[in-house]
């Protein structure tokens, strides 16, 4: 239902087509256009928006399968509004359950997607560049069920990006609380409209991802818009 917010993007757009034929935003001033023609793709700060959400940002850190630091230090993250909005009811369901959500990653920019794409090239576990990412969309989420009395995750299994058969949904050699665990992530996110990616157990996005324009935005540019007067008067 919320889906139907949408109206049709624009035709006149700044950005070139890339190599693969994709339209990417990379400018502030064609990204803020797309924000005023329909409020619902505004790129949300979920630090602010949502209460309680714990982040471990991997790629903000060395701590990820790269191995390697690919965003800047941040210490918070951004979704598309209409996105953002689905999310807070899912924090909002698990927080009467004395649970929460930890965010491993949200928005990523196309560049990183590349980067990424050519130190794994298995579209089980990543993107490939010539179709983009939801990531790259602001409409997909990488996350976790934490405890909320002692911030501990949830035992899934696995660890976030472990690209093995048994990070996939329909792997059920594991015990009976991981799985149970598994389900109860899968069941209130799609409640909440998302759909869940079949070879990692933390990814969700919205459907509907040709109605989001490709960007590759710096964080350090989002978070500008994000504080300007006119966001706060426009799209929050």
């Amino acid at each position: 239902m919320v889906l139907m917010l949408f109206i049709h993007m624009a035709t006149a757009q700044d950005s070139v087509l890339n190599k693969y034929g994709l339209l990417v935003i990379n400018s502030k001033k064609e990204l803020v256009v797309s924000f005023q023609q329909n409020k619902a793709k505004y790129m949300v700060n979920l630090g602010k928006t949502i209460p309680l959400l714990i982040f471990d940002l991997r790629y903000a850190t060395v701590n990820n399968f790269t191995g390697k630091k690919l965003y800047p230090s941040i210490n918070t993250t951004y979704l598309r509004k209409i996105v953002a909005d689905s999310l807070a009811l899912v924090q909002t369901e698990l927080n009467k359950q004395g649970l929460g959500l930890k965010i491993f990653d949200t928005y990523r920019p196309y560049s990183i997607t590349e980067k990424l794409w050519d130190m794994v090239k298995d579209e089980r576990y990543a993107a490939n560049p010539k179709n983009g990412s939801g990531h790259n969309r602001g409409i997909a989420i990488d996350l976790t069920i934490i405890n909320l009395s002692n911030k501990q995750e949830l035992d899934m299994g696995t660890g976030f990006d472990n690209f093995s058969d048994s990070a996939h949904h329909g792997f059920s050699n594991l015990p009976e609380s991981v799985l149970q665990n598994r389900l109860l992530l899968k069941n209130i996110m799609e409640k909440h409209g998302f759909k869940a990616l079949d070879t990692e157990w933390w990814h969700y996005h919205l459907p509907a991802a040709a109605k989001f324009e490709l960007l590759d935005i710096d964080f350090k540019k989002l978070k500008k818009i994000n504080t300007k007067k006119y966001a706060k008067r426009n799209f929050n």
